[in-house]
């Protein structure tokens, strides 16, 4: 899909690789950008650069997001492309406290789950829309030191898979990012604490601008996976091919956390 012209939604717009998004698609000459993020002046800031529209979203309450899209669809006529992006990061296990699991799960998972609610019956009644997923590397391989981030992550990636397998003979198309590190404050806070000295055996941490130049070709592609990092095709084929020989190497990260 061609970009041109079309209405794109960010959530997590106003930092890190939502606002790389927004700032590459807006050399797209999309028709309107809204840039959606529970923080409203970083996410008017983003809209300033591109041309866009800033709303007050917080991913974890199901009401935000239906409103996003009825705003949304209200103010252009419909939402061609929307980027599920925000996602949060805490490390521990499974002793972390169940409110601290849920609030994982709301914005990791379930923020795609009723981001799709809302916008499937609008889609499918045009017959045309597309829904890009940020998961993780995480989601297909894991990380030491964050269960819930592993958790949430893979299930991030199983709803898209779901969707992507359920509605591409209805003219939707899905993608599903999966990143290993990235150059942003997520990566500079919980998931340093969790994962520590394993980040720099894992593979390059690159900048949210090759993210969004990723996304980009992918969506052009329509390409399911989105994979900024090319080294995790292969750390995935590997795990695929030898599930102990895999856990094995996982565990000698884990040592070196």
């Amino acid at each position: 899909m061609k970009l041109t012209d079309k209405v794109i939604v960010v959530t997590g717009g106003a930092h890190g690789i939502g606002r790389a998004m927004a700032e590459r698609f807006s050399r797209e000459k999309p028709k309107a950008i809204v840039i959606a993020d529970r923080d409203l002046p970083g996410a008017e800031a983003v809209a300033r650069e591109v041309g866009g529209l800033a709303v007050a979203c917080d991913v974890s309450r199901e009401a935000d997001l239906k409103a996003l899209v009825e705003r949304a669809t209200h103010d252009y006529g419909g939402i061609d492309l929307f980027c599920s992006n925000a996602g949060i990061a805490i490390g521990g296990g499974v002793d972390v406290p169940d409110d601290e699991w849920r609030r994982i799960i709301d914005i990791n998972l379930m923020s795609h789950v009723w981001a799709a609610r809302a916008l499937m019956p609008g889609m499918l009644a045009r017959g045309s829309g597309y829904f890009l997923s940020t998961a993780s590397a995480a989601g297909l391989l894991s990380i030491v030191g964050s269960a819930p981030y592993a958790v949430t992550k893979h299930a991030a990636v199983a709803l898209a898979e779901w969707l992507a397998i359920t509605y591409h003979d209805r003219g939707i198309r899905v993608s599903c990012l999966c990143p290993l590190y990235v150059n942003t404050e997520l990566l500079k806070g919980a998931l340093v604490e969790a994962a520590g000295a394993s980040i720099t055996l894992s593979g390059n941490v690159i900048e949210p601008t090759a993210v969004a130049d990723a996304v980009v070709a992918g969506i052009e592609a329509e390409q399911f996976l989105i994979l900024p990092h090319p080294e995790v095709k292969t750390y995935f084929e590997r795990k695929a091919s030898d599930y102990d020989r895999w856990l094995s190497g996982m565990r000698r990260l884990h040592a070196n956390k």
